[in-house]
């Protein structure tokens, strides 16, 4: 289910997932700078049922916090996003293939809501969430990287191009290993292999997005040199 509310200030759209109210502002996310469509989301979300929301923002400041309260929402959990040059100084050694919607559907499925089981957002995808997914505008099958031994599904690396920056940045998106694989490197490879298919699409930049307590994950896109840019917070409430 999805709710939409169009202030001056903005639109703000609210979508209803697994795990509850995604909500999404058009322009300026900074809560300070939009309560009033805030508010009338929230209101919007509980007329259609209510449940948990939650509201990412990026670079959040001290204002934002501040406010948060006015509108009934507290901070939740906190992204950093990295960044570094491409290409990178290390290369995937694994054999990758692109995802074939409709074919790999089922097997994809099955590895990612193992590997994020307990995950907010990741977890518990259905057909319909993955379909979602691929009819977005940026999604290019070429950069959705699967990595499969014995004709299994052990990890892949989804990619995403944001053509719209200045310049243009290349994210991976999703990145996951099977559990039954967990401990072989096959993480840092296909992060690689990430890297490798966005430079080779000529970009200078690539990033992606972690929680800032996953000191494993932390550790490894150290190693792989990136830096963090900034923070994104969740702010979140029951309604």
């Amino acid at each position: 289910m999805r709710v939409e509310v169009a202030r001056p200030e903005g639109v703000a759209r609210a979508v209803r997932g697994p795990h509850g109210w995604s909500i999404d502002l058009t322009g300026d996310d900074r809560l300070h700078a939009r309560a009033g469509l805030i508010t009338s989301v929230l209101d919007a979300v509980r007329a259609a049922g209510g449940g948990p929301v939650h509201l990412w923002v990026p670079r959040p400041t001290a204002a934002d916090d501040a406010l948060a309260g006015t509108t009934g929402l507290v901070s939740g959990r906190e992204l950093f996003q990295m960044r570094r040059p491409l290409p990178a100084d290390e290369h995937s050694t694994l054999t990758v293939r692109a995802f074939r919607p409709g074919e790999d559907d089922a097997s994809w499925l099955e590895v990612n809501n193992r590997a994020f089981a307990s995950h907010p957002e990741q977890g518990a995808w259905d057909t319909s969430t993955l379909r979602t997914k691929l009819a977005e505008p940026w999604f290019d099958a070429s950069g959705f990287l699967l990595y499969e031994e014995d004709g299994r599904l052990l990890g892949f690396c989804w990619t995403k191009i944001h053509a719209d920056d200045h310049p243009p940045v290349g994210e991976i998106f999703v990145i996951a290993v099977d559990p039954d694989a967990s401990g072989r490197g096959l993480g840092r490879g296909l992060t690689l292999a990430g890297l490798d298919h966005l430079a080779g699409r000529g970009l200078a930049v690539g990033m992606l997005y972690v929680d800032t307590t996953n000191v494993p994950a932390l550790e490894l896109y150290r190693q792989l040199g990136f830096t963090v840019d900034h923070v994104h917070r969740a702010y979140t409430a029951m309604v």
